[in-house]
């Protein structure tokens, strides 16, 4: 091999080590750039999300107290927003729309604070003693006597906890809603002898809940 050949050679390998070096070098920045954009991309979307999350969150709680503030009878400022944490609580814990325990809750007591009813049900909800204490003590809830059934917001943790429980009982939310009224025994005493069940404090419920519905559910509202 001529001697010129040799050298030219010999200087292309010299040449081409360090462009070599340096197109990997391009390609590791190219590649972290990449990278950084997508996990940038990445990081920027998640805190999107967490911010549309945390709007919706901020307008159910609005809907929340809106309903509560136009309904509500004795309940100082400060009782009408922990009514409102505790009912958008509940409502994720168990999978409610929060509208329904707002209409369960104006159906059962006009939202007035401190009701009694004739059967001996109390507060927001209606909850009888026995039914409050046997919930407290199974579910390990800090039962204080029939008093805590007029703290608004143990009792609705009592209350919608109590209609969980009969609809997973009944396998359905309106035979549930039936027995909050009437009691499950009852409902279930009926069923088995074939009789239909009473509708009337269903339908209430129901009435209420379109109402609130068709006036805060609506987009814009």
């Amino acid at each position: 091999m001529p001697v010129g050949v040799k050298i030219i050679r010999k200087i292309g390998v010299i040449v081409s080590k360090p462009v070599g070096f340096l197109l990997i070098l391009l390609y590791i920045a190219q590649t972290s750039l990449i990278v950084y954009l997508f996990h940038d991309k990445f990081e920027k979307e998640k805190i999107l999300r967490q911010q549309q999350m945390k709007i919706m969150e901020l307008e159910e709680k609005l809907k929340i107290l809106n309903i509560i503030e136009e309904f509500q009878v004795g309940f100082n400022q400060k009782e009408v927003g922990d009514l409102t944490q505790v009912i958008y609580n509940e409502s994720k814990k168990y999978g409610y729309d929060p509208l329904l325990i707002l209409a369960l809750i104006l159906t059962e007591s006009s939202f007035r604070k401190g009701q009694i009813s004739t059967m001996g049900a109390q507060g927001l909800m209606q909850v009888k003693p026995s039914i409050g204490y046997d919930l407290a003590q199974r579910r390990g809830l800090n039962w204080k006597g029939e008093l805590s059934l007029f703290e608004p917001a143990f009792n609705i943790q009592l209350g919608t906890l109590y209609l969980f429980e009969l609809i997973l009982k009944f396998k359905d939310v309106k035979k549930a809603i039936v027995a909050y009224n009437l009691g499950d025994t009852a409902l279930k005493l009926r069923l088995r002898s074939g009789q239909n069940p009473p509708t009337y404090f269903l339908r209430r419920v129901l009435k209420k809940y379109k109402e609130l519905m068709e006036k805060y559910d609506r987009p814009n509202s």
